[in-house]
């Protein structure tokens, strides 16, 4: 199976995230293992505690996804206490060490 890790990136990631992965990522259909997803813009907002979105991803990364929030994406919307714990903060070099060997990265 491949390996794969998302950036979720453009303004249609949280469409696609909430809508297609997601849901096939909790019915087990999605094919391919999905070693993280980093969100940056405004995706970081999907991260933000007590909601829908980031209760789904708190579920998927107790399967084993690796969350992670751009650093400057989330500092500079002042969210850095309000994203849920599972979620680091950082940069592209730890999103990458993070998720290792992937067969692609899919920007979103």
């Amino acid at each position: 199976m491949k390996k794969v890790a998302y950036i979720a990136l453009t303004n249609l990631a949280q469409y696609i995230l909430v809508n297609m992965i997601i849901p096939q990522l909790e019915e087990g259909r999605h094919n391919v293992e999905v070693k993280g997803i980093f969100f940056v813009h405004d995706n970081v907002y999907m991260l933000t505690k007590n909601t829908d979105t980031a209760e789904r991803l708190r579920k998927l990364h107790e399967k084993g996804i690796y969350l992670q929030a751009c650093d400057q994406c989330t500092y500079m919307r002042n969210l850095a206490n309000s994203l849920i714990d599972e979620a680091k903060i950082g940069c592209f070099p730890d999103f990458y060490s993070a998720v290792g060997d992937v067969d692609l990265i899919i920007t979103i």
